[in-house]
């Protein structure tokens, strides 16, 4: 920019400047309309340049926005791997943290004993007497005979969801239930409390919550489908508590079942000895209902272990207790207390499945590509779901799919988004097809479901692939392009015995059928649009240049013998009108082959036929109503350059491309043998 306009770009720029003084000033100082003019002219330059450089500012800053993006998503990535290995550290840490604890448990017991010397049973029922006389509403607990207090203490509930402290309650923890009340803000005499809930031992699991400051010294009761979190004073007092419950759970377990071990009928009664051989063996249930032995510890605390397996979403850990508890009673009779066990495990089996179905729904995140449905479907296989596994599974992978699919941004390049959608498409099908494999080695009867969904993937691709080629009127060399590529990718699915290239062709034949034959009406409008204006003259290209390119042109075109029909210097024997055709059909050719299958062999091979009839008619025509014997000779040597060269070349490459000849064709030319001219009149014989 020259030194005027450096001055003027600076007073534009200053911060003082006042359009109005200067408009003012500039009128003042010119001499007339030419100085105005002329200042106008300057700022309309300045204006352009300031333009250029935002449009390239704009460009530039666009290029940096589209790699941070890209940074962004690898870190994304990253982040979710990372995630994945902490959860699984988190896993390992708890089951650690669970080890210890259980190593503990005897000294922990003991230290217990010595802080909590033992009572009389009157002596705790009275303890909890006067206690329950400070809690309003709580007069009618005492009315169960034997229930006495083990331990009682001041805890902070917090909510669920958020985390975030609601209320102070006093738990009171008996020998068989566990009551919470709430603290009163107005105390009324001895009354300190409010009646909230009382829990059965055996409704509720025990959890502990790992320590994440400020959010520490809490344990979880779970009552599915509800929970509650409770903070300790301290770490010492949540242990206590975290023993206490689950020694006086076990002890309410071990109880209820010696009572039921100790029953026995108050009168016996001899049995009659029966001489009817049909009658049914009454003792027969009481003893099989005795061989099954239901007092083992683990059996006692299966469903509280399964609570706590679903709660902590340790999946494996819960199918392998089920798997225990079946190989138990695989042989066991099927008594009433087994049925009773069986009633309490499928309600945490259904609980299971709905967290392990919910884990493979679409509406959970689709980044971890197909290995991270491993552990939900490998889970549901063992739980004897195979078949709901199944139908989750390629449900997320169909969302998967479509969701990529989506998020491919349209290039302006049709070919290089041809690429990039086959590239994601056909390998997001591999490595389902391998992870299906992989998950339902044992389950033959899932793979139809899956050649099923493959088929339907294929559709949703074929339906993004023509909306770009076909729908966009690309031309017939783009098109013959992108569908080499998708042909080629298909081809991949091969390795692990999945041929889908039948299907491809399938949905694309009517898109590329509609594609031949709307390329072949517009070969013939050209032709019949030259063929009107044709002068019968020879073709002159001027240079040696142009002549070599149209040698090699023709040589490409398979006319090895090209050369017979140039001239001296830059003449061609031929008709502008007989080489354009001759460069367009063959070109015609070689994409229709490159889209070929049996499907579109009468298409390509009719829109071959009625191409090739514009150009032999049009040849007959002349021949007919030319009356020069000179032009005459000339059409007759482009007429025999037609049969001879042109039409045995098309038959040739059409029946190495489809392997087959084409009869057609060898009829059409047979039909059009070239003609003679009759050397002692102007008439043309046949």
């Amino acid at each position: 920019m020259s030194e005027t306009g450096n001055r003027l770009r600076k007073l534009l720029e200053s911060p003082n400047f006042d359009p109005q003084n200067y408009v003012k000033q500039l009128s003042q100082q010119s001499d007339g309309d030419r100085d105005l003019q002329e200042h106008r002219q300057k700022i309309q330059n300045l204006a352009d340049e300031t333009a250029q450089n935002l449009k390239k500012n704009v460009y530039k800053n666009y290029r940096q926005f589209i790699e941070t993006a890209k940074e962004i998503s690898y870190l994304e990535s990253e982040m979710y791997q990372l995630s994945h290995i902490l959860t699984e550290q988190k896993s390992i840490m708890e089951s650690i943290t669970q080890a210890l604890l259980l190593t503990d448990k005897d000294e922990t017991s003991k230290e217990m004993q010595a802080a909590f010397p033992k009572e009389t049973e009157e002596v705790k029922q009275r303890t909890l007497t006067s206690l329950l006389e400070k809690v309003e509403g709580g007069k009618n607990i005492m009315d169960t005979p034997g229930r006495h207090l083990v331990y009682n203490g001041d805890l902070v509930e917090f909510d669920v969801d958020n985390m975030s402290p609601i209320q102070k309650v006093h738990a009171f923890l008996m020998n068989d239930c566990l009551l919470i009340a709430t603290w009163l803000p107005n105390r009324r005499g001895t009354v300190k409390y409010k009646y909230n809930a009382l829990y059965d031992l055996e409704s509720f699991a025990v959890v502990n919550v790992k320590d994440n400051p400020p959010m520490k010294d809490m344990f979880k009761i779970l009552m599915f489908p509800d929970s509650r979190i409770f903070q300790a004073e301290n770490s010492k007092i949540k242990k206590e508590w975290l023993e206490i419950l689950d020694e006086t759970k076990k002890n309410k377990a071990t109880k209820d079942r010696h009572k039921k071990e100790e029953e026995v009928p108050t009168s016996p009664v001899r049995a009659e000895v029966s001489t009817n051989p049909f009658d049914v063996d009454d003792d027969e249930p009481a003893d099989a209902e005795e061989s099954v032995d239901l007092s083992l510890e683990w059996i006692q605390e299966l469903p509280e272990d399964l609570d706590v397996c679903i709660a902590q979403r340790d999946f494996e850990g819960a199918v392998d207790l089920l798997d225990k508890l079946n190989e138990y009673l695989k042989d066991q009779p099927v008594t009433p207390r087994v049925k009773e066990l069986r009633l309490k495990v499928d309600e945490r089996v259904r609980q299971l499945t709905e967290v392990l179905v919910f884990e493979l729904s679409p509406d959970r995140s689709l980044r971890g590509g197909p290995k991270a449905t491993r552990r939900a479907v490998s889970q549901l296989i063992r739980l004897g779901q195979s078949t709901k596994a199944c139908e989750l599974f390629l449900k997320n992978r169909a969302a998967a799919v479509q969701t990529a699919i989506r998020q491919l941004r349209i290039e302006g390049a049709t070919l290089l988004y041809i690429h990039k959608l086959c590239n994601i498409f056909f390998t997001s099908l591999l490595e389902t097809a391998k992870e299906f494999e992989m998950d339902f080695a044992g389950n033959t009867g899932c793979y139809s479901a899956f050649v099923v969904w493959s088929r339907s993937a294929m559709r949703m691709f074929v339906d993004a692939f023509s909306k770009q080629v076909f729908d966009s009127k690309e031309s017939l060399s783009t098109a013959a392009e992108c569908v080499k590529v998708a042909k080629e990718h298909c081809q991949q699915l091969t390795e692990i015995g999945l041929d889908l290239t039948f299907t491809l062709q399938s949905l694309l034949v009517k898109d590329i059928k509609a594609a031949l034959l709307s390329y072949k009406d517009i070969i013939m409008e050209a032709t019949k649009h030259r063929n009107s204006e044709e002068m019968w003259r020879k073709m002159n290209l001027m240079t040696p240049e142009a002549l070599t390119k149209l040698k090699d042109e023709m040589r490409t075109c398979g006319m090895g013998s090209f050369e017979q029909y140039t001239g001296d210097d830059c003449w061609v024997n031929l008709s502008y009108t007989i080489v354009a055709f001759t460069k367009q059909m063959m070109s015609f050719l070689e994409e229709g082959l490159k889209l070929y299958f049996p499907e579109l062999h009468m298409v390509l091979l009719e829109s071959l036929r009625e191409i090739i009839l514009v150009a032999v008619q049009h040849v007959d025509y002349s021949l007919r109503c030319e009356q020069d014997p000179e032009k005459k000779a000339f059409i007759m040597q482009n007429a025999s350059f037609l049969h001879d060269t042109v039409l045995p070349v098309v038959e040739r490459r059409f029946e190495e491309g489809v392997g087959k000849p084409a009869k057609q064709l060898q009829d059409l030319r047979k039909s059009t043998r070239p003609v003679r001219i009759n050397p002692e009149s102007t008439t043309s014989v046949v």
